[in-house]
């Protein structure tokens, strides 16, 4: 059986679309080869990475990507993470399925660094539940298709 290859899709590759491969690479183990490019590139965000490191996963080795990189490879899913790339994202030739699921922008928050670590801890939190029932409603299916 093949792994299914997952791609996740931001503005700029330094939050969700980051938390959310992290997440899924822990919560699927190697059950999906995951990614995660943004429409521009800024680097990925300390607080991204200090919530993420909250819960046991590292995000220091990550880099911001384009999705430039990655038009031209096979997916079989495309997930935008925000309103923004959802709208901007081109076409992927070789992508299976492609969904969208919206969060608030944790880099938008205002604050003191502990009030902007308390919004990017709830869109951690919004994106690991989302997988958690994405994973789910995929085992569904795949039990219901060879039941």
């Amino acid at each position: 059986m093949s792994v299914a290859r997952v791609l996740f899709l931001c503005t700029h590759n330094s939050a969700r679309s980051q938390m959310a491969e992290g997440l899924l690479r822990r919560l699927a183990g190697d059950r999906f080869e995951v990614a995660s490019a943004g429409t521009e590139a800024r680097g990925v965000s300390p607080l991204a990475t200090r919530a993420m490191a909250e819960i046991g996963i590292d995000l220091r080795g990550h880099t911001s990507k384009t999705l430039d990189r990655f038009l031209s490879e096979r997916w079989d899913y495309v997930i935008t993470v925000c309103d923004s790339a959802n709208e901007s994202c081109p076409a992927f030739p070789a992508a299976g399925t492609r969904l969208h699921w919206s969060f608030d922008d944790p880099s938008a928050a205002r604050g003191s660094d502990e009030q902007r670590l308390a919004v990017f801890r709830r869109v951690r939190h919004e994106i690991e539940a989302r997988i958690a029932a994405w994973l789910s409603q995929r085992a569904a299916l795949s039990g219901a298709r060879s039941a």
